[in-house]
């Protein structure tokens, strides 16, 4: 009865979206209060009924309903709860029944908390955003229904992929899709705006938090993934290249390039084009994503499907919105003049310069996310493109980007000097060469990365600091009016230092990292960047679901004992796959990462062990460019938007604001 409810809530939110695609449209065009005025309860029902589809499935997977086939295939009776619970997205019809309520849950926010925009301009985004609910409902209902029933339900599920039992990944795909689907959110609000025809410094107040928010739950998302390959696959990585990461790397990119040119919107009234193309773009890669991950077109550890009758449909909608926002654009780009004229040394500059590294960098990952795709269907060769192609073509990108951040948000609108801002960054400048002078000292016959690196991030993190120190103006009570700044400029500031205490993290761990495989028995040590480990005893444990073979280490350095580490290898019996779960030592500045193999013939086992400096760098830089979005997200003027809005012009004869 429950999954009965569930689709048929799931049919109703179809049929609402379509009507809240129609009805506000026609009555923005027609000045039609009433009909406008339809969007915000109809995106509320939108949500309810998705919400309540969503929580049948759920309740499906909790109480084990194997008259589902979803939960046959994707969940078993002695599967504990959490994965029973996150099985619900653990697959590709329930991932996208997640997409789809995320979708809602983002034009409800519009409908909620968008008293402020104007009545025209709301009516259309809601509008929008129901589209494209509409096309995901369809895609759902028609090829990806999760309330699928089964004829002859069996006595027990088939269990969950054992590699998404896991804590990382059970909050990794959530955090994702609300960043994927809150760039539906920009889009919308371009779409709106090229409709309605005007863009200007209030347009720039309102999307900016819908843009911060996807951004920082991409980068949420995107760190938890990193951390759960990091220490589930057992290889002692945290970015493979592989087509699904870059698939949410791209998007990323371009928010955050949306992010800084809605800025300019916001302040000087200009970039409104290049603006309005960024958030159209930045929907299309969550789309590209999508595709990948559910066409089967790319090969990937990560793909949820490889059905292509799925993919088709999903190319179909990319085609769709994207023609569609690229055609209005084209037509409406006329009337989106800039206003605000500045100087080739200003902020404007440096933000525009911010967002050309972002887009090239992107489009690299692109091209070479794409290109044995491409190579397949046209020179009918199979190609792999790997780390070093990513490496050689991404990083220069990064290096310049981190180069002028400090320098570009010091600077001055309108006009600016460089001069000052590089006098007030000289002590960082010298501090950063010192810092990546000491990562060459200590190293021997290594490559420049590691300097490099640590250079970039000191940089970064000095330069962060300084910036915001330079706020407070001068003379006493500086500190008093540190704690008075905008939220905006602590977040700001977060974010940048993060970033380099991420690329500190990433250039320590590529070039330093040590690594050792042998064959041990018990009670044999080995020696590993100056720690020694001691393999003391190997047993077998059951688990709820699984059987693991557990291995128990004794960590020393110089004969000093830091703890014990135990990593397991692990059977899942009815998937009939193993999995393993690497042990860790975390500290500050380094990790201890151990990984036992397969018994070996001539006795004892195989072990894997690594040392990992400034690994721990890498999510908490991540953690603190999701806190420096979430605290500028905070900020009054996101919560008091009125204070953007400015007096509507008067409308045309179609109803259609002058520029």
């Amino acid at each position: 009865m429950v999954t009965e409810l569930g689709h048929f809530a799931l049919i109703l939110a179809f049929l609402t979206a379509a009507a809240q695609a129609i009805i506000p449209l026609v009555g923005a065009y027609k000045r039609w209060p009433g009909w406008m005025a339809v969007a915000e309860p109809a995106a509320t029902l939108q949500f309810l009924l998705t919400a309540v589809a969503f929580l049948a499935l759920t309740w499906a997977f909790v109480t084990s309903d194997f008259s589902l086939r979803l939960v046959t295939l994707n969940s078993h009776t002695d599967k504990p709860l959490l994965y029973k619970i996150t099985g619900v997205w653990g697959n590709h019809e329930g991932s996208m029944l997640l997409w789809v309520l995320i979708v809602t849950l983002f034009g409800g926010a519009v409908a909620w908390f968008g008293a402020n925009l104007p009545p025209s301009l709301r009516a259309r985004v809601l509008s929008v955003q129901a589209m494209i609910g509409v096309a995901f409902f369809a895609f759902i209902l028609f090829t990806s229904n999760p309330f699928l029933r089964m004829a002859q339900p069996p006595f027990d599920g088939q269990d969950l992929n054992p590699l998404l039992q896991d804590p990382g990944l059970a909050f990794h795909p959530p955090f994702l899709y609300l960043g994927y689907v809150g760039l539906s959110m920009t889009f919308s609000f371009a779409v709106a705006a090229l409709i309605e025809g005007r863009v200007d410094a209030a347009w720039g107040r309102w999307v900016r938090p819908y843009t911060l928010a996807a951004w920082m739950f991409l980068t949420v998302g995107i760190g938890l993934g990193s951390w759960w390959a990091y220490y589930e696959l057992g290889w002692g990585g945290f970015w493979f290249w592989d087509p699904v990461e870059n698939a949410s790397f791209m998007p990323w990119l371009i928010a955050a390039a949306l992010l800084h040119s809605a800025i300019v919107v916001e302040k000087r009234e200009s970039l409104k084009s290049w603006t309005i193309l960024l958030a159209i773009i930045a929907f299309g890669f969550s789309m590209v994503g999508a595709f990948i991950t559910r066409s089967g077109v790319l090969t990937s550890v990560h793909a949820f499907a490889t059905d292509p009758e799925r993919g088709v449909f999903l190319l179909g909608i990319l085609a769709v919105f994207m023609i569609g926002a690229l055609t209005l654009f084209a037509v409406r780009a006329p009337v989106m003049q800039a206003r605000g004229v500045f100087g080739t040394v200003s902020r404007e500059s440096a933000l525009v310069l911010n967002n050309i590294l972002l887009a090239v960098s992107c489009f690299v990952v692109f091209i070479g996310t794409i290109w044995p795709l491409v190579a397949e269907m046209v020179f009918d060769r199979k190609l792999t493109v790997g780390a070093p192609f990513f490496d050689a073509a991404f990083t220069p990108f990064m290096v310049l980007l981190g180069l002028a951040l400090p320098i570009g948000a010091m600077m001055p609108w309108k006009r600016a000097k460089i001069a000052p801002v590089l006098r007030k960054l000289a002590p960082v400048f010298v501090l950063a060469v010192a810092v990546g002078a000491l990562g060459w000292a200590i190293q021997t016959g290594r490559s420049a990365v590691g300097p490099v690196g640590l250079f970039l991030g000191a940089w970064l993190i000095g330069g962060a600091l300084v910036d915001l120190w330079s706020r407070t103006g001068r003379g006493s009570g500086r500190i008093a009016r540190l704690a008075r700044l905008p939220r905006a400029d602590w977040g700001k500031a977060l974010a940048h230092g993060g970033l380099g205490v991420t690329i500190a993290g990433i250039a320590a761990m590529t070039a330093w990292e040590a690594e050792d495989i042998r064959v041990l028995q018990t009670g044999e040590s080995l020696d590993i960047a100056g720690y020694t480990l001691r393999l003391d005893d190997v047993r077998r444990e059951e688990g709820p679901n699984y059987m693991a073979t557990v291995a128990d280490f004794t960590l020393s350095q110089d004969g000093t004992v830091i703890g014990t580490m135990q990593p397991e290898k692990r059977n899942y019996p009815v998937a009939q796959m193993p999995t393993t779960e690497a042990a860790l030592d975390n500290g500050v500045l380094r990790d201890i990462y151990v990984v036992i193999g397969d018994p070996q013939d001539g006795g004892g086992w195989a072990v894997r062990s690594y040392y990992k400096p400034l690994a721990n760098w890498i999510w908490g830089g991540t953690i603190l460019m999701a806190l420096g979005g979430l605290v500028s997200l905070s900020d009054r003027r996101y919560r008091v938007a009125a204070g953007a809005r400015k007096s509507p012009q008067a409308p045309d004869a179609q109803g259609v604001p002058a520029e």
